[in-house]
């Protein structure tokens, strides 16, 4: 119970402080310098751009980007269970309420690059811990998730492709195709720092050691790293020998440690380090 209250409030933190930064990127960033980076924010900026060419005023982006998602959960909610939403509907109501709160302050003026860098970092941050909280803003995310429900054959990755492209595309229409491009950057930027704090948040060593003296490496692992291990008897196929190879995952920083430690116990060990994608359990993420 108290560990289901701990993540539940990581969560939150998480989608806190993730739609803060996203507001950021979207209102003062690429709002300011009307790039179209695609989803619902894309699209708000080109209400606003739109309403300030025909009505004189722009209308803001919190309203339409609030208004816009409106529909989407009813129908998310009649389709796939309001369940599903619980997180998805919060992260998309703080995106909003960011919006609407913090004060217009434009942070790069007149140099499209760095906006389009800035933002990407800021936009790849927040996405990032929203995604690590389980949850998305809605938006085309929400959209390519209630498309696939109903076309099965085609994947979720590729849909949002299409509906983000031709967000980016309206926004060459109304803004230019130097915009777009620099929209373009600013995407690739904010899916590599997002995809590089979500691997990172979770990356792992595995390690393989095969050696002669298995009970005193064990023991010095175990005794100076507290860290678990598993023994799997091995067969050389060559010599026809028998030994211990031992099995255990560490995090990245410790395992120069480990390396250490095999050095000092037998240095004629064989050692193999590989990555891992995701550790759960004690001592890691406790998730399960």
């Amino acid at each position: 119970m108290k560990l289901r209250v701990r993540s539940g409030l990581r969560d939150f933190v998480y989608i806190m402080i993730g739609t803060a930064l996203m507001s950021q990127a979207i209102g003062n960033v690429f709002g300011s310098v009307n790039l179209v980076t695609g989803g619902f924010s894309g699209v708000s900026i080109i209400i606003r751009g739109m309403s300030e060419q025909f009505l004189g005023t722009g209308i803001p982006l919190w309203l339409s980007n609030f208004a816009l998602n409106i529909p989407l959960f009813v129908a998310g909610g009649i389709i796939k269970g309001w369940r599903f939403l619980q997180k998805t509907f919060l992260a998309s109501v703080m995106l909003s309420f960011w919006l609407w709160f913090f004060p217009e302050y434009v942070y790069v003026e007149n140099d499209l690059f760095l906006a389009s860098v800035f933002g990407g970092i800021l936009m790849g941050l927040g996405i990032a811990l929203v995604i690590m909280a389980g949850a998305t803003t809605g938006g085309t995310d929400m959209i390519a998730a209630l498309i696939c429900t109903r076309v099965r054959h085609v994947s979720l990755v590729y849909v949002l492709q299409i509906i983000d492209a031709v967000i980016i595309a309206a926004g060459v229409f109304f803004f230019g195709l130097p915009l777009a491009l620099y929209a373009i950057t600013a995407v690739f930027v904010a899916t590599r720092v997002s995809d590089s704090l979500i691997e990172g948040a979770k990356f792992a060593k595995a390690v393989y050691i095969i050696t002669s003296r298995p009970k005193e490496t064990a023991e010095k692992i175990l005794h100076d790293m507290d860290r678990g291990l598993t023994g799997i008897r091995a067969t050389g196929m060559y010599s026809g020998d028998e030994r211990m190879m031992l099995f255990c995952v560490v995090s990245k920083k410790e395992i120069v440690q480990v390396k250490d430690i095999v050095r000092q116990t037998d240095p004629k060990a064989f050692v193999i380090v590989s990555d891992v994608r995701e550790a759960l359990g004690e001592g890691f993420i406790e998730n399960l």
